[in-house]
């Protein structure tokens, strides 16, 4: 016996609209989510200004100013921000002083550093 199964699909973002207390995001389908803006600690400290600073892609919403993307999968599968307290304290941190923080980066294997010349790295036998 089989069984029907159907597509998994995610409408995208049209609009958004965040207060003090929400998140709204409007759908391509018609639907609107709105979700409690304290799920997402970045937003809740984000100024007005920051809040209306953002980006729709067909996966979600991406706030430049705040370092925040939100998916719209989440939204509807009720997620909340996934971000430890620590790194939210570091956030606010650096904010307070008006710094970014820093991204980490990772050295480059040394088969990487040459761009002169595209290789692969040796397999081993």
């Amino acid at each position: 016996m089989s069984t029907l199964t159907k597509p998994k699909s995610v409408p995208e973002p049209v609009a958004v609209t965040v207060t003090d207390d929400t998140l709204s995001v409007d759908l391509a389908d018609g639907r609107t989510i709105a979700v409690p803006v304290d799920w997402f600690p970045r937003l809740r400290h984000g100024t007005t200004k920051e809040r209306e600073n953002f980006d729709l892609s067909f996966a979600g919403i991406h706030w430049p100013d705040l370092d925040e993307d939100i998916s719209i999968e989440g939204l509807l599968n009720g997620e909340k921000s996934g971000e430890s307290p620590k790194s939210i304290r570091r956030w606010l941190d650096h904010r307070s002083r008006g710094e970014k923080v820093p991204v980490k980066t990772l050295a480059l294997p040394n088969w990487a550093k040459d761009s002169t010349k595209p290789r692969r790295p040796k397999r081993k036998k």
